[in-house]
């Protein structure tokens, strides 16, 4: 149990001290903006401070926690239901050839399709209803979601599956011990990726179809030429993204990716 717990606080010391490339990279990018700033003026491209303030000033309103939070719940809602098809999916196509084939015109089309194709669909078949939103995620990340699963799926170890397979572990054993890990590896950077899409996507479609949410206080910033209050709304999204991923999906994908740590030099030796 205790070297357990120490593995555990290693792995999370090391995530914790990685997180300073990340200061970094922020920080080098709020250069850029400021000198954008310096460039083009305060009307063009507030600075960074300024917006930082603006963003304060919003989250000390608990009204705007709702706002928030709404475009946040409609962006987890399509997630979820693109994760859930898009999984389902890829073992199915990665484990079956036949369902491969079958599947890559469909993917073809839908990738083809632009996002805002499927807000303004959406928007004929739903109106303005949270419906809207959900399925203009759902259809936008399912295809990167449904590929990665897809990709894991068919390269996974064969002889790990035969060796599991002659000491007797069952189907689900074998998708749970070696596909599913296997799969991860491929999964989870396409997660990273789709959270940050599905906000995109959801703010998007809540702008062009008026049900509230980030998307309607950005509508709102637009009709008042308030340019500082659009990229705090803007800025306080991204940070949004940015806490789910390493909050959430970061502490998940290192769970599942442990057997990593054996290959690094300052892993475990066998």
């Amino acid at each position: 149990m205790t070297r357990v717990l120490a593995d555990r606080l290693g792995r999370l010391g090391r995530f914790l001290w990685a997180g300073w490339s990340g200061v970094a990279g922020i920080a080098l990018f709020a250069a850029l903006w400021q000198a954008g700033n310096e460039r083009y003026g305060d009307f063009i491209l507030p600075a960074p401070i300024d917006v930082s303030v603006a963003a304060w000033t919003i989250l000390r309103d608990t009204g705007n926690w709702a706002t928030a939070g709404l475009t946040i719940l409609r962006g987890f809602e399509g997630f979820g239901l693109s994760v859930a098809i898009g999984m389902i999916g890829g073992l199915a196509a990665g484990y079956s050839p036949a369902t491969m084939r079958l599947s890559r015109p469909i993917l073809t089309l839908l990738i083809g399709v632009p996002p805002i194709a499927w807000i303004v669909l959406a928007m004929i078949w739903f109106g303005s209803t949270d419906a809207t939103v959900i399925v203009t995620v759902a259809v936008a990340v399912t295809p990167m979601i449904f590929i990665s699963s897809a990709e894991g799926a068919m390269t996974r170890d064969r002889g790990l599956e035969d060796m599991a397979r002659a000491f007797g572990v069952g189907p689900f054993g074998r998708l749970r011990s070696i596909g599913l890990r296997h799969v991860a590896s491929y999964l989870f950077p396409i997660l990273s990726v789709s959270i940050g899409s599905a906000i995109k996507v959801a703010v998007m479609a809540e702008l062009l179809s008026n049900v509230g949410g980030i998307g309607g206080a950005l509508a709102m910033s637009r009709a008042t030429l308030d340019v500082g209050a659009a990229l705090a709304w803007i800025l306080l999204a991204v940070t949004g993204v940015i806490t789910i991923e390493y909050l959430l999906l970061r502490p998940i994908q290192a769970e599942l990716e442990r057997w990593r740590d054996a290959a690094r030099p300052w892993g475990m030796k066998r």
